[in-house]
């Protein structure tokens, strides 16, 4: 098992910043892939980031690509998500995803490809 838990959400204006992270705990040694996804109300969950636990590879959302920023620390088990130039249209609940299964070495970007999630963190832009 591994549990996760969001922090960093808030509301902010358009062109602001805001930071996420994610703490991981648990059997976080059978973690090869976190990402981030995103769920507006009436939308389905979204992809938006993934870094590749022990190689540090990423990988965007073409949505998010040179705004958001997703990194790690190993030593604290804990993937952030710094989120620059935001838009009203990124104001949505976050969540954060751990993949345990095979990793066959590809972007994950499916929700059903991740095993782990959290609570979620809202995140709500201003026009």
């Amino acid at each position: 098992q591994v549990q996760l838990v969001e922090s960093g959400g808030g509301l902010v204006q358009a062109g602001g910043s805001l930071r996420l992270s994610c703490a991981a705990s648990g059997r976080t040694f059978t973690t090869y892939t976190m990402g981030w996804f995103r769920q507006a109300p009436g939308k389905e969950r979204d992809f938006v980031a993934t870094i590749r636990w022990s190689t540090g590879r990423i990988f965007y959302a073409d949505s998010v690509k040179g705004r958001f920023t997703i990194s790690r620390d190993g030593a604290e088990n804990t993937v952030f998500l710094q989120m620059n130039s935001l838009k009203p249209e990124d104001t949505a609940v976050y969540f954060c995803a751990a993949r345990t299964r095979f990793d066959y070495g590809i972007n994950y970007q499916r929700f059903n490809e991740y095993d782990y999630w959290g609570q979620g963190t809202q995140v709500t832009v201003s026009s």
